[in-house]
């Protein structure tokens, strides 16, 4: 069982100042704080088109998706940090996922990037309802992928109002919350990297 879990933390916008970003802020700190080697990255760098099945057969896996999946699979645990879009995952994150759903190989070795891979995840978004239909739906996706999704999980209501000046929780509530996401995962990712090793 490694000491040090390497877990990876990303949002699901790449919006200047978005709460999923900041909610992701937050989980980088609360995860390194008890322990965890945190590797923070944003999607903007892996950039991707619209998956379709044609391009992926004429074209195979774009690089970027494979620099992500090398990347999954070096961690231990990940966790997602998801905005709400009209009720559900903005199409960033859920191409996201569809791409790296898409990878088999790295060459001569067998990678599957999300398969029994350990995640949690959070929400955010402007409003009193925390994007809670947004955080269901990327539950149903990641289980569907065959990724172990932790509990507890820590919605944002009101991102606009959320943070402080340091990016930290104004409401105790949520930090305790968020801590609380950060223990699961870190205790889940460190049992299931154990089992692998």
């Amino acid at each position: 069982m490694p000491a040090t879990p390497r877990i990876l933390v990303f949002a699901g916008s790449v919006r200047s100042g978005a709460f999923s970003g900041k909610t992701a802020d937050a989980a980088q700190k609360a995860l390194a704080l008890q322990g965890a080697e945190v590797t923070r990255i944003s999607l903007l760098d892996y950039p991707l088109p619209i998956y379709d099945q044609d391009l992926e057969k004429e074209e195979g896996i774009p690089e970027s998706a494979m620099k992500l999946a090398r990347l999954f699979a070096s961690h231990d645990g990940v966790l997602i940090a998801t905005p709400e879009y009209n009720g559900s995952v903005p199409p960033l994150l859920k191409n996201t996922i569809d791409w790296l759903s898409r990878v088999r190989r790295d060459g001569d070795k067998e990678l599957k990037p999300l398969t029994g891979k350990v995640v949690a995840i959070c929400s955010s978004s402007e409003g009193q309802f925390a994007g809670i239909r947004a955080i269901n739906h990327l539950r149903a996706i990641l289980q569907r992928c065959q990724m172990e999704v932790t509990m507890p999980e820590c919605s944002v209501p009101r991102g606009g109002e959320a943070f402080d000046d340091k990016g930290d929780f104004r409401d105790e509530r949520l930090q305790q919350t968020m801590e609380r996401v950060a223990s699961a995962l870190i205790e889940q990712s460190a049992l299931t990297a154990g089992m692998q090793r």
